[in-house]
């Protein structure tokens, strides 16, 4: 017998040997679910678990590290019966097989733990978990519904939340069993009369459904797939507060919003009250302190828009003031200029007084008479036509003056601005305007409008 070793035959040390055993198990099994009972249980310092799983005709070895089992409420002991969700793995020091445990809970419980994992599966993948179909929570609600039992300390906890925090909400209690057979399908009715109700003038516009803490066997009306689809198909947003804040649901997670316990879902909807009266004070004060500023700044405005608006009759006296000056200039004119004549034909009278020639002196004192008698006639010539262009000038002004205009029946009509009305497009049918007369004024209303 040849007990040489063939060169191309491959030599494993025992730690290849190992690890590769290892990869080929944790490749093969990436996750599963084993049933048996727990003996050689031992927790050391670390925190770890370390025991075997056995049942009538096999165990296995199995660990089960702190940072998994730190959150398990089981209290896990020597004979229990459980289930584990675990992965195959091997411990290469030694060589051992092993289940490296994820998971355990008690065996009793494990049906439905599988069960309540397989629907989780399925409703995520049709949808019922995608954020896209979560619908807002109101920021006050005016109407809050809740589906839970009427004697039930979840009801108690949301009634005197909403009473301490704002107790002005509404809330109506929709009764429905939340544990039982018979639980699942109440818990659905009820759904759907908040449905009905929301269509009617006792609308709902948010819904809590929920119930107290519990065993996994409790709270399993909630991780039925009726509940599911009611609660996704209402189109009231929906919050579910089922249990503790460590249990999680079905309606958990297809619920629009989830609160950790039916406290946490009153607390949720409802504002804190003291705050919300803070906040409306303070509101209150900016909105007085801008009105003030405004009022201020418009009256400033209006202020100035009265000081510079001048009356009619104002206007009309200052032209006629200014037709008195300029008369009064005219004949102060007049008087000089004939006094300056005068003077000129006494100093030529006087300068012929000096010749005193006969026929001169007739002459000049007929030519003197008809150049008396010519700038007299000039004068009053002049004269008149002053004052004509004057009362001319005058009746101008009187013609053109908007009082006059108004004496003939016109009128002057304004908004309620004070802006006058040039185009009937500028006010609309019900409109105050002020209409100004020769003598008055009239408040109307407008009845219709002709645009043509």
């Amino acid at each position: 017998m040849n007990s040489s070793v063939s060169p191309q035959r491959e030599i494993l040390t025992v730690t290849d040997l190992n690890r590769r055993a290892r990869t080929l198990l944790e490749s093969e099994f990436k996750q599963i679910w084993v049933e048996g009972e727990i003996s050689n249980f031992s927790r050391p310092a670390s925190g770890h678990w370390y025991f075997t799983l056995k049942d009538n005709g096999a165990q296995v070895r199995c660990a089960m590290f702190s940072n998994r089992n730190r959150g398990l409420r089981l209290q896990v002991q020597n004979g229990m019966h459980v289930i584990l969700r675990a992965k195959v793995s091997l411990y290469e020091g030694r060589g051992d097989y092993q289940l490296i445990a994820e998971n355990l809970i008690d065996a009793g419980e494990g049906r439905l733990q599988r069960e309540f994992e397989e629907l989780k599966r399925s409703l995520a993948q049709q949808g019922l978990f995608s954020q896209q179909h979560k619908r807002p929570l109101p920021v006050l609600p005016s109407h809050i519904g809740v589906v839970t039992s009427p004697t039930g300390a979840a009801i108690r906890d949301i009634l005197t939340v909403l009473k301490r925090r704002f107790p002005g909400i509404p809330v109506s209690v929709i009764p429905a069993a939340v544990q039982g057979k018979e639980a699942a399908t109440q818990i659905v009715s009820a759904i759907e009369l908040a449905q009905r109700l929301n269509d009617s003038e006792q609308a709902i516009d948010v819904l809590i459904v929920g119930r107290g803490g519990g065993s996994l066997e409790d709270l399993w009306p909630f991780n039925e797939e009726i509940v599911a689809c009611a609660i996704f198909n209402c189109t009231i947003p929906i919050v579910s507060a089922v249990g503790h804040e460590v249990d999680f649901t079905i309606a958990d997670f297809v619920a629009d919003t989830r609160a950790a316990t039916p406290s946490a879902a009153a607390e949720l909807l409802s504002p804190d009250r003291d705050e919300w009266q803070r906040s409306l004070k303070k509101n209150q004060r900016t909105l007085i302190d801008s009105l003030q500023r405004r009022l201020l700044n418009a009256n400033q405005q209006l202020n100035n828009l009265f000081r510079r608006l001048r009356h009619p009759g104002q206007q009309l006296q200052e032209q006629a003031q200014r037709l008195d000056d300029m008369e009064a200039r005219f004949t102060l004119a007049l008087k000089h200029q004939l006094i300056l004549q005068r003077s000129q034909l006494e100093t030529l009278s006087a300068t012929l007084g000096k010749y005193q020639p006969g026929h001169q002196i007739n002459r000049l004192t007929m030519h003197n008479q008809q150049l008396a008698q010519r700038l007299q006639s000039a004068m009053k010539h002049t004269l008149e036509n002053y004052q004509q262009r004057i009362k001319g000038n005058s009746l101008a002004l009187h013609t053109l003056s908007p009082l006059q205009t108004l004496s003939r029946g016109y009128a002057i009509n304004k908004n309620q601005q004070g802006h006058i009305i040039r185009n009937s497009h500028d006010v609309s049918i019900g409109d105050k305007i002020t209409t100004q007369l020769g003598q008055g004024q009239l408040t109307c209303a407008v009845e219709a409008i002709n645009n043509d």
